[in-house]
């Protein structure tokens, strides 16, 4: 049975929920998204989010999910594959490399030069994936910082 790899629409939420799950989960961590807030960011001209999804029979086996940013260091604007997962029973089947293929595409033919993404450093399979399909490498660390849900603390004045 071919795979087929289409742009996923606002409806695929149902369908792209369990697979970012699974992928959160992979990378030993856990998902927030939720189907409606999902839903809200595949729509809208231009979408807040830009994916992809790998599917056979109408059975989802992967995604890609990218959203366009800007670098103020080369002053362009860049895809950032937020995302790129396929089942584990899936791997090696060429599916990973097709949405990858599929979100370089989507890049250039909206005249964006570069993609970025970041994986966990102990996945070497995916490590050695990016390497094999021409990306290289660079060393940062990641951070996230709360800006909601979080109580300030006051400083009381010294009389």
């Amino acid at each position: 049975m071919p795979v087929d790899v289409r742009r996923a629409l606002p409806s695929d939420a149902k369908a792209l929920l369990p697979l970012i799950r699974e992928h959160a989960a992979f990378e030993r961590s856990a998902a927030s998204c939720t189907m409606d807030t999902l839903r809200v960011a595949l729509s809208g001209e231009p979408p807040r989010l830009i994916a992809w999804i790998a599917e056979q029979s109408g059975e989802p086996l992967g995604y890609a999910a990218a959203t366009v940013d800007f670098s103020t260091w080369s002053g362009r604007t860049y895809l950032h594959l937020d995302c790129l997962f396929v089942g584990s029973d899936q791997r090696g089947a060429g599916i990973g490399a097709r949405l990858l293929r599929t979100a370089r595409s989507f890049a250039a033919s909206g005249g964006i030069a570069e993609m970025q993404w970041q994986t966990p450093e102990w996945n070497e399979d995916a490590r050695r994936f990016y390497v094999r399909e021409g990306a290289s490498t660079a060393r940062k660390v990641r951070f996230r910082l709360a800006v909601t849900g979080r109580q300030c603390i006051k400083r009381k004045k010294d009389d």
